[in-house]
């Protein structure tokens, strides 16, 4: 337990290679109970960053909390850019034993009524498992409520996902909305 939280879905940390939704993300403690909570159930997760972020003296405190440098660098062959979902499935493609990458589809604090989908595509595409991560405030839980398996349905799985984080309480509820579409 950290600080009164109870943990919950920890025999669903057996998913290594996956997605992870942390939501609601309403405020900057989510992250360092997220965190907090993930490596004291025996998932360590790993959080996207800015490939410039991941440098010194950045890279000593982002590195050991969970960055992974994400390179969105022009392609040598074509010269375009990657799209974050082609840059993140290279990432499952480059750790094939043990990746777990926390996903914040809000993508931001603040109130959003629309979430940004990347982290199912990213799942899809990988072939990897999205895992139904979850703080709330109200119950003191963190932990994983759910796996979903990303299939040809993609409203049927947002519609699923939305239950789910529907009966979530946030740190700021005013701040967290469900996805208009799917809800």
């Amino acid at each position: 337990m950290l600080r009164g939280w109870r943990f919950v879905g920890k025999e669903l940390t057996e998913h290594r290679r996956c997605v992870v939704v942390a939501a609601p993300h309403t405020s900057n403690w989510d992250l360092i109970y997220t965190i907090a909570s993930f490596e004291l159930m025996g998932l360590p997760l790993r959080f996207t960053i800015k490939r410039e972020w991941m440098r010194f003296p950045f890279n000593l405190i982002l590195g050991p909390v969970g960055g992974l440098a994400i390179d969105r660098r022009p392609r040598a062959e074509t010269g375009e850019r990657p799209s974050m979902v082609e840059a993140m499935v290279t990432l499952f493609d480059e750790h094939p034993d043990e990746l777990a990458i926390a996903v914040t589809p809000e993508g931001t604090r603040s109130r959003r009524e629309r979430w940004r989908s990347g982290f199912y595509h990213v799942a899809r595409e990988a072939g990897v498992p999205i895992l139904l991560g979850y703080l709330d405030y109200g119950k003191k839980e963190a932990g994983i409520g759910k796996v979903i398996i990303p299939g040809d349905d993609f409203e049927s799985d947002m519609r699923e996902i939305m239950a789910f984080y529907a009966q979530v309480e946030a740190h700021s509820p005013a701040k967290f909305a469900l996805d208009q579409r799917f809800s």
